[in-house]
């Protein structure tokens, strides 16, 4: 039985969670705490990489101690301490991951620098330390990512986005319709009163052979809508079809993979993965074409620290750890993350 610390800090959460767990077993989160930022860089339209390091600095020892008293743990008892080591923001990942090395120093317990992405890719299977091969999609606001998984560590990329990520568009389009900071939720929510067919979007690369994305011509599709009709239009209606054509390029594309791949399980992750209208779209699609659809809670779809804690779990019970000299990675890409990635 493993017991792991993990601390998320990539970009505007500090989190903090402790996960114990067994190999073959099922991985129980002990706790999950997270400091979220949303509400100061809102007044600014996104996050500031300053105020964000500053504040991760500023609550991140409240939060291991929280979690440490939420948990029932002490910290003689943790097995081995992890934070996200990359991709992210260079300013905050430092805070993270040297926290997480001084307490692996000072317990004289392991370090394990994990990949943001990874945390996000195997979040779906967080109540079982088996993680079955499977076409695994990663959606958020700055990744969109199309993997063949063989196992923990063993990643094949089929796809990514050539330009902008879908929950990137997401909030770009948000900002075009005055809606508040973030917009992928507030997109959501007002798409629910708006007809996804009022507006004829493009689908872009949907029908090319390959099985990258991109969606800045979609984005540039909604800034012309609004221009030609001088910001005159439903925005329901308007935010409707814009999520309607970023589902339809999501689902078309991941299945597509899954039958190339060979794969009868598709997982779904990352923060975009929460709408409710994408989860259902793929539940859909899926039943008819004899897919089984696995996705991670929502409490653990945005950023937080249990998938990061589950991920070093993985590699705890595996035998591995990171060295304490290891550098923080802000363009780290998830097929880099492990010596034993596929390439």
């Amino acid at each position: 039985m493993s017991v792991i610390l993990a601390i998320e800090s990539s970009c505007d959460e500090t989190a903090v969670a402790i996960v114990r767990g067994e190999a073959g077993l099922r991985a129980e989160v002990l706790t999950s705490v997270i400091s979220s930022q949303i509400e100061l860089h809102r007044e600014h339209g996104g996050v500031v990489p300053e105020l964000a390091s500053r504040n991760h600095s500023l609550h991140l020892r409240a939060l291991v101690e929280k979690a440490l008293v939420d948990a029932g743990v002490a910290m003689q008892e943790i097995d081995a301490f992890a934070a996200t080591t990359g991709p992210g923001l260079a300013s905050s990942l430092l805070i993270g991951s040297t926290a997480a090395k001084a307490m692996a120093c000072a317990c004289d317990r392991p370090f394990l620098g994990i990949n943001h992405l990874e945390g996000h890719l195997l979040s779906p299977f967080m109540d079982c330390t088996a993680v079955p091969p499977h076409l695994a999609l990663i959606v958020s606001g700055g990744h969109t990512l199309l993997l063949d998984v063989i196992g923990p560590g063993r990643y094949i990329k089929l796809g990514g986005t050539r330009d902008d990520a879908a929950g990137e568009a997401f909030d770009k389009v948000g900002k075009m319709l005055d809606l508040p900071y973030p917009g992928g939720p507030e997109i959501e929510k007002v798409a629910r009163d708006g007809n996804p067919s009022a507006y004829d979007f493009p689908r872009s690369m949907l029908h090319d052979p390959h099985l990258d994305f991109s969606f800045s011509g979609l984005k540039t599709a909604v800034l012309y809508t609004l221009q030609r009709q001088h910001g005159k239009v439903s925005v329901a209606d308007l935010s409707a079809s814009f999520q309607q054509a970023v589902i339809d390029i999501l689902v078309g594309k991941t299945l597509r993979a899954a039958r190339r791949s060979g794969r009868k399980i598709i997982a779904l992750s990352g923060g975009v993965s929460m709408n409710r209208a994408l989860r259902t779209a793929f539940q859909d699609a899926c039943e008819k074409s004899d897919f089984e659809m696995v996705t991670a809670s929502p409490d653990f779809c945005t950023d937080n620290a249990a998938m990061i804690a589950f991920a070093a779990l993985l590699r705890h019970l595996a035998g591995e750890f990171s060295p304490l000299d290891g550098d923080i990675h802000p363009n780290l890409p998830l097929t880099e993350s492990r010596d034993n990635v596929i390439p």
